[in-house]
Formats: C-alpha cells, structure tokens, sequence
C-alpha cells in the first residue's frame, strides 16, 4: 500500500512513533509516500526526524500548547486566545493537507494524533481510509483509571481526541500493558511505538539518579535536593543551550544536553529514572527493567493522567515535586517488569501490521473495480 503519514509535531513522542512505523511497514512492503508534521512558532521538527523518516515532508501551521514561562505548565488563556486568532491560518493548513492528499492518492492516511486529521475528514471526505495513533486515545477506555475530581479535564481531553479522529476507520490506543480493545468504539490496544535502538541495549546497574527534564527551569529544585544529598550521583538531560554540552555541576552532578543517543545508553545504566509523565520515556524505562518516578508538569492533565497510569502498570511511582528521595525510598520495593513489558511490546509488530494490511484487502477490491 501507498500510506501517508498526517503527524503532530508537538513534543517528540508522536514524531518518534512514526519513524519506528514507517520502519515496520517498509520491511513488510509498503510505502511510506510523504509525512505532513503540524509545526507552531518557536518550535523547530528535529532534524533526526526529517533524516529517519525517509520520505519526503510537508510542514504545515497548526495549533500548539503555549506554557507558562519558567517551565510553570500550561497557559489555557493564552493557548485559547492564540489559536482563535490563528484561524485563518489553520483553515489555510487544511486546503494545503488536501491539496497534498489529492496530489499523492494514498491508499491509506495514518495520523499520529494530527490536530487537523478528524476536521480534514468532516470537511473533505476524500474517502480515503485513516487509522489514528495515540497513547491519548487510550483515555477514551471505559476501564482507563483517572485522577480524582477530574470530570472537567477528562471530558476536554477526551472530546480533542474524537476530534482528532472524526469519521477515522480505527483508533490504535498506545498501552503500557494489555487492555481488552473495545471495537465497538473503534478503539484497538496496542503496544508501544519505540525507537528501534531500545531493543540493542543491555541494561547494567550503574551508581547514578537519571533525571530528564523538559524545561531547565526544572533544574532549581534538582539542584536543591542535591544540595542536601551530594552523596548521591545525579545525572540530568535539560535543553539548556547557555552551557556546553556536558556541564558538571560539581563532582556528582553533571548537566548534559539532550542527545537521544546518549540519553538512552545512560538510561541503560543508571539506578532508576526521574522524569514529567511522558508516555515515552516511561516505556523506555519500563523495558530496560528501570524504576521510574513520574513527575507530572503542572496543569498537564494528560501527564497526570500517564503518571495514574503508569503506577498502575508496575513502572514506578508518582510525585508531584521533585524530590528524589521519593525514588530512593521506592528503588527497594520496586518489582522489575520488564519481561511483561517486553512480551506486551514484541507482540507489537504483529498487531500494527494486522490492523494497518486490513486494509489492503479493500485497496486490491477497488483497484479491480477500476480494472
């Protein structure tokens, strides 16, 4: 089949999944024919995504969450305000998405939870079938386990993912671990999307506290805590671009840029992980047997959300600040999961391609029809 890929180009967790699909459908013979990545003002697509993907990409305006400075969660205001005043130009994104889709004639459109994959369909009905991927439709799940008090945010969250999914044909739900699907929602289980590298590592018990953080201003509290505990070893990955690549803080902590390579070999190695709830730097851990404290970023529902989530399925435990001695008093009690996760996680290429190849089926009927 010819597929084209519709991605959110918001964080790195969607971008990441697409590449390691567009790996998986080309060894099985399909075509992977344009990758169409929503992008905002002040946020760049990694260039190791444009290099992996190995195809061509289109970029386009869609809308993005604005957070507060200094790392403080996110500004719903303002988030609100600037997507209204935006409209002309998002209304313009989707006559190009449309414009590109009648130029290229996929057999099929596999949107990684695209802002405009659902508006795209109720407005052009093109026809062509889609699939949506997502850990957020996992959320939509009668048995999903949400935060106390939330019926607000559950229902805002839930309703951008339906909407992000108007008139698609399936909803593939990311899982840290299996859930029964629920087909009559459209909403199939499946296993993580995960960097091809994770399966290459051999996990080793090192002597250090791995912590990520997606701001630098998070480093204030970090820095606070290991004042107070020097005898531990701390390493940290921060997008702080005013220091070198390695900064080294003192003798037992050490600052470094973010590097993908680099980060996921120190994952390999360290004693546990510290890091905001995204879906994906939870399931890296989770494989390589790593313990994991969950800190969700203010105001992130979504991460709230994950952090319930991922305690449920054995990854390690919730904070709301960051204090490390949280993880170290949790690092004793923790049960290694990763042969569950890892049984849960190789059953994945199977699934994808029994979901996606359902419909060639109806791509060689049409074709005949033509003929």
């Amino acid at each position: 089949m010819k597929i084209l890929f519709m991605v959110q180009g918001e964080g790195r967790g969607h971008l990441t999944q697409a590449i390691s699909l567009g790996q998986l459908l080309r060894k099985a013979g399909h075509e992977i024919v344009g990758a169409m990545v929503g992008t905002s003002p002040g946020r760049q697509i990694p260039a190791f995504f444009n290099e992996a993907i190995c195809t061509n990409v289109l970029h386009f305006d869609a809308p993005n969450i604005i957070y507060n400075a200094q790392g403080g969660g996110m500004n719903l205001q303002r988030t609100i305000y600037t997507h209204l005043t935006n409209l002309p130009k998002y209304l313009k994104s989707l006559r190009r998405i449309n414009e590109a889709v009648t130029e290229i004639k996929p057999d099929l459109i596999v949107s990684f939870y695209d802002t405009f994959g659902g508006l795209y369909n109720l407005i052009y009905r093109s026809g062509i079938p889609m699939v949506c991927i997502a850990h957020q439709y996992l959320l939509l799940h009668p048995k999903f386990v949400f935060p106390e008090k939330s019926r607000l945010n559950r229902f805002l969250i839930n309703l951008n993912s339906r909407s992000t999914s108007w008139l698609a044909r399936k909803r593939l739900a990311l899982s840290f671990r299996e859930i029964p699907s629920r087909i009559d929602l459209k909403l199939t289980v499946v296993p993580p999307l995960l960097r091809e590298e994770i399966a290459r590592l051999v996990p080793r018990n090192g002597d250090y506290l791995l912590v990520y953080m997606t701001h630098h201003s998070l480093s204030e509290p970090i820095i606070a805590w290991h004042l107070q505990h020097p005898e531990v070893k701390l390493h940290c990955f921060w997008d702080n671009q005013d220091v070198a690549e390695e900064f080294a803080y003192d003798k037992t902590l050490t600052f470094h840029r973010i590097n993908s390579e680099k980060y996921l070999n120190m994952l390999a190695g360290c004693r546990g992980l510290v890091t905001t709830a995204g879906f994906e730097s939870v399931c890296e851990a989770m494989y390589l047997g790593k313990p994991v404290m969950m800190v969700p970023v203010p105001n992130h529902f979504e991460q709230e959300c994950n952090a319930i989530d991922g305690v449920i399925s054995g990854a390690g435990v919730t904070s709301k600040t960051f204090d490390l001695s949280v993880l170290l008093e949790y690092l004793p009690k923790h049960l290694n999961q990763s042969a569950r996760f890892r049984s849960w996680y190789h059953r994945g290429n199977a699934l994808f391609l029994k979901e996606i190849e359902s419909f060639a089926g109806m791509q060689i009927r049409k074709e005949g029809l033509k003929a």
